[in-house]
Order: structure tokens, then sequence, then C-alpha cells
């Protein structure tokens, strides 16, 4: 194991509820109504799809799509900045796996101006060699394109390298990559069938070691 890739929002940081408190303030602004079933669905999507999502569903005028697109990072960067915490483990883990000497990397679906003031809020900036947002890929997840460029930040082969998801989406993206994904599924969601595709699923962070990481690799 050479290297292990973290995804963001419900992983590292409890930003999920962020996501979805920015998404309800900024496109009922706009006379949108989200409601609870249909927001349900934009869980996995980037802002940049999301705001798509709801154009077609109640289209609004007199603001552009990328001006409401901004207003929803903004409104999640700053909640993150005033009241972002680390999920469970998330200290402990990075420390192990920069003492180990493994390359650390993230892959994430949210804006690239959102990962500093995460990785900031949390004090873990030090511990990641590189990151990649779906911004600088072509498609997000569930694609693997944007794992596929963390790799080669890092220069490292997919069968050198786990991954920690949260989401169905995130453990495709790893699978397509060549990854092997360990699930790390929110407590509501933890017996759901969908993440049996992940290699290995655990509670929380807290419950990983080396030595799982290692079992899922190739051995040499």
């Amino acid at each position: 194991m050479q290297a292990v890739i973290f995804d963001m929002d419900g992983l590292l940081i409890d930003s999920e509820p962020f996501w979805k408190q920015a998404e309800y303030d900024v496109f009922t602004s706009v006379g949108v109504n989200v409601s609870p079933n249909l927001a349900g669905l934009t869980a996995a999507m980037t802002t940049k799809e999301v705001t798509e999502f709801w154009y077609a569903k109640q289209p609004w005028e007199g603001v552009s799509l990328k001006a409401i697109e901004n207003r929803v990072v903004e409104r999640v960067q700053y909640l993150i900045e005033t009241q972002g915490k680390a999920m469970s483990g998330v200290h402990d883990l990075l420390i192990s796996l920069q003492q180990a000497d493994i390359k650390i990397g993230l892959a994430t679906n949210s804006p690239k101006s959102i990962i500093p003031s995460v990785l900031q809020r949390l004090d873990i900036a030090d511990y990641f060699m590189t990151y990649t947002s779906a911004e600088e890929v072509s498609q997000g997840k569930p694609a693997p394109d944007v794992y596929q460029l963390t790799l080669a930040k890092l220069n490292i082969n997919a069968d050198q390298c786990i991954a920690f998801e949260d989401s169905l989406g995130g453990i495709k993206a790893a699978l397509a990559a060549g990854i092997q994904p360990i699930a790390i599924p929110h407590t509501d969601e933890f017996n759901h069938t969908k993440f049996d595709l992940a290699a290995l699923k655990l509670r929380s962070l807290t419950e990983f070691n080396q030595s799982m990481g290692k079992a899922l690799l190739p051995q040499k």
C-alpha cells in the first residue's frame, strides 16, 4: 500500500448538512420549491449538476446559472469555515498514514475552492500531497476521472492504492479507476446492500488499520 485517497464531504468532514442547507437557501431565494423528495436526488451531484437539475425542474429568471452555482458554493464555504467538524477518526488515521510514509490524496466532486476551506478548518492540510476536484476533469464521480487524475498526481498505480468513500457514486468511481474502495457509510445507511460493491465496509475511520488496506491489494 503506497497511497490512500480520501473522499471529502461526509468522509473527512460532516458537511452534507451544509450542502443541503445551502441548496435550500439559495434555490428557494429564486422561487424554486426545494422539496425533500427531489433534494434527495441531488446528493451525489456536482454543484453545477445540482444547479442544472433545479433549473430544468423549475426555471427562474434574472440570475444566471453560474451566479446561482457560485452562491451555493459561497454559502457552503462560509458554513464549513464557521461550523465544520471532522468525522470520527480522521486525525488519528492521517497521522498513522503519514508516519508510515504512505502518500495521501483527496478526490472530490466538490468545487476546488471548497477544498482548502475544509483542510484548513480541520487543520489537516499538511497531510495531503495533492487534491483533485471534479472541476478539473470532464466528468465527476461516478466516472473514474477524479481518481485517475489523483493517481497521476501521486505518481502511483491503482493497484498500490486504496480509497475511502461514503457514497455509492464514489465507490463506483474508485472501482472504475481500478482502486479498491473501503466504504464508510452514514449510520442510517450502513446496512444498505449498495455498499456490498466496496471491498470492505466499516462503521468509521477509527476501525481501520493498515493491515486491512494491505490485504485488499495484490501481493507482490
